[in-house]
C-alpha cells in the first residue's frame, strides 16, 4: 500500500493544518527507534518532519550521528543516543569518556534535546564476552563527565536483551543468569543510585517464531485471549510483552533492589521473513503495533505495576536494507525508505476499545501452559489528552483512507 510522493505531501500538509489548531497530543510514553543501517534513507530533516507529523516526540538512534543531532536541534524531539559497542572498551578510562562527551554530546546541547545515553546495546549478551567488563566503568565515567559539565539530568543506562534472564516464566520466576550476576549487581546499584531506568529489548515475536505450535498467536499480538495466571502472584497476563517486563522487575527485586523502573527500549514485529520465520507477515505486524499503540494511548502499566505507565520504544521507523541476518531483520519498519507505509497500522482502531484492553486484576482462573512470560493488563485512567488524541488519529485515518486502496 505505498502512497505516491504527492499523497505523502498531502498527508503532511493536511495533518500539519490540523495540528496547527491543536495542543500537544502525543503519547508521552511512546517512542520509536530510528535505525540507520541502510543506504537509502531520507535525510534527517525529512525524518524529523515525518516524526513530527505522526506526533511522535521521542526517538532513539544507535550512534551519535552529527547530521541527526544538528537536524533535530530546536525541535520538540526528545532524543536518546547510543555509544557503539565497538568503542565501549575505550570509555572505561575516565579521560577518554570525558573526551567522548566533550566531542559527541556537549556541542549539541542544549539546542538538541538529548535526554539519554545508552552505553552499548545488549552488552550483557554480546558475542564478544570481553565487553561486559567495560560496561559499568564506562557508564559511570560518562555519567560523571555529564555531571561535571552540568548535565546530570541526562540519564545513562544500557539496553539488554531478554537473554539476560535465566528464567522468565512465570514472571514471578524471573532471575538473571548467574554468570552475569556480579556485573549486573554493580550496574543495578548505579541505576538505583542515579534513579535511572533499566531498559529491556523485548520481542514476543522471537518466542512465537521459535514455538508457533505452543504459544498462542493472539497472546503475543495483544488480541483477546484467555491469557495466563502467574501461580505465585495470581496476576493475570493477557499478553507476552507485559509478562516479559514483569519478569525483569522480579529479577531486579531478587538482586535486592527496589524502585528501579523497567522500560522497553525495543519491541516490534517484522512484516516479512524467511520460510522458517513463522508469523512474520504484514497483517501480524500491523496488529501487534496497532494494539501496542492503543494500549500506550490508554496509559497502561503492567499487572505488577498497574499505576506506572509502561514506556515503550517501537522498533523501528524504517526498513533497513543493509542489516545482516534473516529477512525479518530488514523488515521491522513502519515505513519504507521513500516514506511510504510498509503496511497500514490502522489508525481507526485507536478510536475503539478492544475487549483485550479492559482492566484485568489478579485472578485464579486456569491458564494456558505455554512458555515464556505473559502478563495481565490493567487499563489505567487515560490521560487528559486522550480525546484530542482520538480526534487527531481519526483525522489521520480519514486522510490515509482517502489515499489508500
Amino acid at each position: 500500500m505505498a502512497t505516491t510522493t504527492i499523497g505523502i505531501t498531502y498527508i503532511i500538509i493536511l495533518v500539519a493544518c490540523f495540528l496547527s489548531s491543536s495542543s500537544d497530543i502525543g503519547v508521552e510514553s511512546f517512542g520509536i527507534n530510528y535505525g540507520q543501517v541502510a543506504n537509502n534513507l531520507p535525510e534527517p530533516e525529512k525524518v524529523l518532519t515525518l516524526l513530527s507529523t505522526l506526533r511522535i516526540t521521542k526517538t532513539r538512534i544507535y550512534d551519535t550521528n552529527p547530521d541527526i543531532l544538528r537536524s533535530f536541534a530546536n525541535s520538540n524531539m526528545d532524543l536518546i543516543v547510543t555509544v557503539e559497542n565497538e568503542i565501549l572498551s575505550q570509555l572505561d578510562d575516565p579521560q577518554a569518556a570525558s573526551q567522548w562527551v566533550s566531542t559527541r554530546i556537549l556541542p549539541y546541547l542544549p539546542e538538541t534535546k538529548i535526554s539519554g545515553i545508552q552505553v552499548g546495546n545488549e552488552v550483557f549478551t554480546d558475542d564478544d564476552t570481553t565487553l561486559i567488563q567495560h560496561l559499568v566503568p564506562a557508564v559511570i565515567n560518562i555519567h560523571n563527565a555529564l555531571t561535571k559539565a552540568g548535565y546530570s539530568n541526562i540519564q545513562v543506562s544500557t539496553p539488554s536483551s531478554l537473554a539476560v534472564l535465566d528464567e522468565s516464566y512465570p514472571p514471578s520466576a524471573g532471575t538473571f543468569k548467574a554468570e552475569i550476576s556480579t556485573i549486573m549487581y554493580q550496574f543495578l546499584n548505579f541505576l538505583s543510585t542515579t534513579k535511572t531506568p533499566f531498559w529491556i529489548n523485548a520481542y514476543p515475536y522471537f518466542a512465537y517464531k521459535d514455538e508457533p505450535n505452543q504459544i498462542p498467536l493472539d497472546y503475543v499480538l495483544f488480541n483477546p485471549n484467555s491469557g495466563m495466571v502467574d501461580p505465585n502472584t495470581k496476576l493475570r497476563y493477557d499478553n507476552m510483552l507485559y509478562a516479559m517486563v514483569d519478569a525483569v522487575y522480579f529479577a531486579i527485586a531478587k538482586m535486592g533492589f527496589k524502585g528501579i523502573e523497567v522500560r522497553v527500549s525495543e519491541t516490534g514485529w517484522p512484516s516479512k521473513g524467511d520460510v522458517d520465520e513463522a508469523g512474520a507477515t504484514p497483517q501480524n505486524a500491523a496488529t501487534y503495533n496497532r494494539n501496542l499503540l492503543r494500549r500506550q494511548m490508554a496509559n497502561e502499566g503492567t499487572p505488577l505495576n498497574p499505576r506506572m505507565r509502561l514506556e515503550v520504544y517501537l522498533f523501528a521507523l524504517f526498513n533497513e536494507d543493509l542489516k545482516p541476518g534473516p529477512t525479518s531483520e530488514r523488515n521491522y519498519g513502519l515505513f519504507q525508505p521513500d516514506e511510504s507505509m510498509t503496511y497500514n497500522v490502522g489508525f481507526s482502531a485507536l478510536a475503539t476499545t478492544s475487549s483485550s484492553s479492559s482492566p484485568s486484576s489478579s485472578s485464579s482462573s486456569s491458564s494456558a501452559s505455554f512458555s515464556l512470560a505473559s502478563r495481565a493488563t490493567h487499563t489505567k485512567v487515560v490521560h487528559k489528552g486522550y480525546h484530542q488524541s482520538f480526534m487527531f488519529w481519526m483525522f489521520v485515518y480519514w486522510v490515509i483512507s482517502a489515499l489508500y486502496v
